[in-house]
């Protein structure tokens, strides 16, 4: 067993670990380490981590970032796929983290997070980031708050807003159940390999409770529909799920397109075509 690294990753801290090991970057897992000790202190402050908070790291690799957490006093939970990973980043983070060997797309967060309230901080490859982002949202409501690194596009439309190019079905999801906000951007030279695009930091911050109270099944399934033909008007797109009536109910043109309605119109609508009762 090696001596744990007690001070943050560098580049060239992080090429001698990998070479001990014999690791290379997993190309498949969107495997890009952070080596820069100011965006890795970056990261952190942008979450608002303190020391005693609860976090949950996605995706830890060697634990470039795990190590700024654990910096700010942060009791950390690292959720890793990839299991080569598992022995030196145990050793790198001295104990110090609790560390799961598991696919964040498939593991029970119930388990993860237990009761308390969680602030998610973690770099996500391009391929999982909307996809896990909006699991936590669905299926986490322990995590109230999150920091992610995505590809930049990514972070546009988890943020996005009605009218723009980047609007859709992953804006309206985080619209409903979150705040969602561009909160940095990241080159490519403080990765380890460099990739080829800039990254965003996206802060996203649990409303209390979602913007209406409506059916989310039944919500997302008329924006589903609405996106998946975004250049026909609503009345056209969503076909024989909502009525000339429910349109009117709702006090929305039928003319106007999907991406033109924000989170609030789309619940309205959802609550003309199922009222709860």
């Amino acid at each position: 067993m090696v001596d744990p690294i007690p001070a943050l990753l560098t580049r060239t801290s992080l090429l001698e670990v990998m070479a001990r090991y014999g690791l290379e970057p997993h190309r498949t897992l969107g495997q890009n380490f952070v080596v820069d000790q100011n965006t890795i202190r970056k990261i952190v402050r942008l979450a608002g981590v303190e020391s005693g908070d609860a976090v949950v790291e996605i995706g830890p690799g060697l634990g470039s970032l795990t190590l700024g957490l654990l910096e700010a006093g942060a009791e950390v939970t690292a959720v890793e796929i990839d299991r080569r990973l598992i022995e030196p980043l145990t050793e790198i983070t001295g104990g110090r983290a609790r560390i799961l060997a598991a696919d964040a797309m498939e593991v029970d967060w119930s388990t993860v997070v237990g009761d308390r309230p969680h602030t998610v901080v973690a770099n996500l490859p391009y391929n999982v980031a909307t996809p896990v982002v909006l699991r936590l949202l669905d299926e986490a409501p322990q995590v109230t708050r999150m920091l992610v690194m995505v590809q930049r596009e990514v972070g546009e439309r988890l943020a996005a807003g009605p009218g723009s190019k980047a609007y859709g079905i992953p804006s309206v999801k985080v619209g409903y159940w979150a705040t969602a906000r561009l909160v940095g951007t990241v080159g490519a030279e403080v990765f380890h390999p460099q990739p080829r695009v800039t990254s965003a930091l996206v802060e996203i911050v649990r409303r209390e409770h979602p913007v209406h109270a409506v059916d989310p099944v039944v919500l997302f399934d008329l924006v589903r529909a609405g996106f998946g033909q975004r250049r026909k008007t609503l009345r056209r797109a969503l076909g024989d799920r909502v009525t000339d009536a429910q349109l009117e109910a709702a006090e929305i043109d039928g003319r106007r397109r999907a991406e033109e309605l924000d989170v609030a119109e789309w619940c309205r609508l959802t609550e003309a075509v199922s009222p709860l009762r």
